[in-house]
């Protein structure tokens, strides 16, 4: 059972107050005019705008690893499987497909339908040349090891042999396409609508900078790019080659690129955008009470299955020392952050995979309490100081927290630097970063405390667990713990759910007891969506579909 003092939770709350009030805009500041498109458009030809925040880090599939490129992603390409509003596998590129007896073996049939958005046809080949992409160890895709499941994928992505012979995808004619798996795994199918399963069209092999330039990018989804304006804007428009194209309402989908969410916020307000908030923009926190007042019938609060937490270098002094993370973890007060500073419905996190995941029989959080670590002042720094004697340190060093520019992160990031200081006495610097600078610095180990987030690939544990294993290529803390490995080996190898949850479950208390990750809360998302507009929805973990919405006059 968590334990806080009651004056830690008063201390903190009342700080937190402060710290907010300091940066709110007062109710009257906030424009009132109206939900009507500027452009005045009625019909269900309507253009669809939303604000992305920043530039995409990629849009290649391959490499993309954040929620700005996977929007666009949902657009402009199209796997196997899409997801459906209820997180399940429905036909896509692919009309149907075949497991085997022993799930080791999927075929799948690629529509005769489906075309690029320069009318070449979708073909199986097409898929095998992209995954084999992916894999390849020249692309550097950090998201090669969800490929894994695959026969020799490992092998060839760690250059363990010379080339993709041995890997088990290969197109048996333009329509079929033959997939073998290591060993029977439950939520493959849900793996081919994640993005870095999506196909890329051939002619990229003849262009490095394909992914860069609206004009070079062809994809094979709902819409194409018509323009990109690096920093700025893009733009889409249905994709007239699209198999399902009559199901493709909008005239457009419009993206802005606001950092600001106050100026997202006005121009939602002011008929500039019909969607803002998450996943991809952000309301300001302060003007979500006001806004479930006056605007109750457009806002929704929805949970969804994805984490916000901290990371540690921990090949950096003093993040080298688990008593020194623990300690950091220990003194700050989560539900102060979450009532006072993101006031979004989020719930204080104690461990790393969030609700909405399925476990053995029902929710894996249901099933599994949360419950590795307490706040507890006192023991926090009895800890610290513990460490820092480890290390040989007579004081905490010099260190800075960064994270993707936002004025949500710099808000929780300024709270708990605050409660750091307070509580542990220590003096920790922030800085803010572009969202592709910060991807970068990670990757390459250049931080010491690193902001981050984590949803769903898929929907079951393994999708945050296997981030972790040593030199994974989303784990950027430095951890490595070979029973950590042995374990999601074993989950992996298993087709009995319970023997699989047990070793996951086992698996995330080494992760918590190691604390190269800092757990603060599990999501929430607010957004608002403008009356009239369908059929646009977040799924179980977040990610927005706009691709069958349409408008209705109301």
């Amino acid at each position: 059972m968590r334990t806080r003092k009651s004056a830690f939770t008063f201390m903190t709350a009342l700080l937190i107050l402060a710290i907010v009030a300091a940066g709110c805009t007062p109710k009257n500041e906030i424009g009132n005019k109206g939900s009507s498109n500027a452009n005045g458009e009625t019909s269900q030809a309507k253009v669809f705008r939303m604000n992305i925040h920043s530039e995409p880090s990629t849009l290649d599939p391959a490499l993309m690893e954040d929620n700005v490129s996977g929007t666009l992603a949902t657009g402009i390409y199209e796997g196997l499987t899409r997801k459906d509003e209820n997180g399940q596998s429905v036909a896509a590129t692919a009309e149907s497909w075949v497991k085997s007896d022993d799930g080791l073996t999927y075929t799948f049939k690629i529509r005769k339908d489906a075309k690029w958005s320069n009318g070449d046809p979708v073909t199986a080949n097409d898929f095998e040349y992209s995954w084999k992409r992916a894999l390849a160890p020249d692309t550097g895709s950090t998201y090669a090891y969800q490929f894994y499941y695959i026969v020799g994928a490992q092998d060839y992505n760690e250059s363990k042999v010379a080339n993709a012979d041995g890997v088990g995808i290969k197109a048996l004619d333009e329509q079929t396409l033959e997939v073998k798996l290591v060993s029977p795994t439950p939520y493959f199918l849900s793996l081919t609508s994640f993005y870095v399963y999506n196909p890329v069209h051939q002619s990229v092999k003849d262009n490095a900078a394909w992914a860069a330039d609206a004009k070079t990018i062809i994809g094979n989804g709902p819409f194409k790019m018509s323009e990109w304006q690096h920093n700025t804007s893009i733009k889409l428009v249905p994709n007239e080659y699209y198999y399902d194209k009559d199901q493709v309402k909008f005239a457009g989908v419009n993206f802005t690129m606001l950092e600001e969410s106050a100026t997202e916020l006005a121009n939602y307000e002011t008929g500039k955008l019909d969607y803002t908030g998450k996943p991809t923009g952000e309301i300001p926190a302060e003007q979500i009470p006001v806004l479930k007042e006056s605007k109750k019938d457009e806002i929704v609060t929805k949970g969804i299955a994805s984490s916000y937490y901290y990371q540690f270098n921990t090949n950096e002094v003093p993040f080298n020392n688990v008593k020194v993370r623990k300690a950091l973890a220990m003194a700050i007060d989560r539900q102060a952050i979450v009532e006072s500073v993101t006031m979004a419905g989020e719930v204080p996190s104690f461990g790393f995979v969030p609700p909405g995941i399925i476990g053995e029989k029902e929710d894996y959080r249901t099933e599994v309490k949360d419950d590795f670590f307490t706040e507890n002042v006192d023991e926090a720094k009895k800890l610290l100081a513990e460490g820092l004697a480890e290390l040989k340190l007579t004081k905490f060093p010099k260190v800075t927290l960064t994270f993707n520019t936002s004025d949500g992160h710099k808000k929780i990031a300024e709270a708990i630097v605050e409660m750091w200081r307070q509580n542990l006495g220590i003096e920790v610097g922030i800085e803010n970063q572009e969202f592709s600078v910060l991807l970068k610095n990670r990757t390459a180990m250049n931080y010491q405390i690193s902001r981050a987030g984590w949803g769903a690939d898929y929907n079951d544990p393994m999708t945050y667990l296997d981030m972790f294993v040593t030199n994974g290529g989303q784990n950027n803390t430095g951890f490595a713990s070979a029973e950590y490995d042995a374990l999601i080996k074993k989950a992996n190898a298993s087709g009995d759910q319970k023997e699989r949850v047990e070793a996951m479950t086992k698996a995330e208390k080494i992760l918590m007891d190691y604390m190269p990750i800092m757990p603060i809360y599990y999501y929430s998302n607010v957004y608002m969506l403008k009356p009239g507009f369908k059929n646009i929805f977040l799924d179980y973990k977040g990610d927005i579909d706009y691709t069958r919405g349409y408008y209705e006059a109301e």
